[in-house]
């Protein structure tokens, strides 16, 4: 991991995951923060653990862990996110507290797997033989590589 956008990103998901941690205690305490309200607990914890994988993965920048995590947050937030947009605009009401806060968090469940997909994508890193400039010129370079001819000193001296 040598960008900066790509600490971030394994950042914010571990701050959404404990985020997500947070909300599916408290539902199922039976007192929910600012009516959030978790859906399938089974499948939110299922997805917590999934979270925990891909985050590994992409640490070690691998695209399976972003391809992972982009599918099954697409799946779970994103069919949430429709719901709740299509909740409000098929009744015809303003966006209460609880409804735009559910569609916040639909909203970043589902850019920040975008995100991380984008970025793992954009980075010339992650490639199996990457290009390191701090070496490449001296392991690389073989005009700097020492010639010998028939005068040069081939004796093993041992101390």
């Amino acid at each position: 991991m040598k960008n900066l956008s790509t600490w971030l990103l394994s950042m914010f998901m571990v701050m959404f995951a404990g985020f997500r941690v947070i909300v599916t205690i408290t539902n199922q305490q039976g007192s929910p923060i600012a009516d959030l309200v978790v859906e399938n607990i089974s499948v939110e914890i299922a997805l917590i653990f999934l979270t925990l994988l891909c985050l590994i993965l992409v640490v070690k920048r691998k695209l399976i862990g972003a391809i992972i995590y982009v599918v099954s947050y697409g799946l779970y937030y994103g069919g949430e996110l429709f719901n709740t947009i299509y909740g409000v605009l098929a009744n015809g009401e303003t966006i209460a507290l609880s409804s735009s806060l559910e569609i916040l968090v639909s909203a970043i469940g589902v850019l920040l797997p975008l995100m991380v997909l984008m970025d793992m994508l954009a980075d010339k890193s992650r490639k199996l033989y990457p290009v390191d400039k701090k070496t490449d010129w001296f392991y690389k370079n073989e005009q700097f590589d020492r010639k010998f001819d028939e005068r040069a000193d081939r004796n093993e001296y041992k101390f």
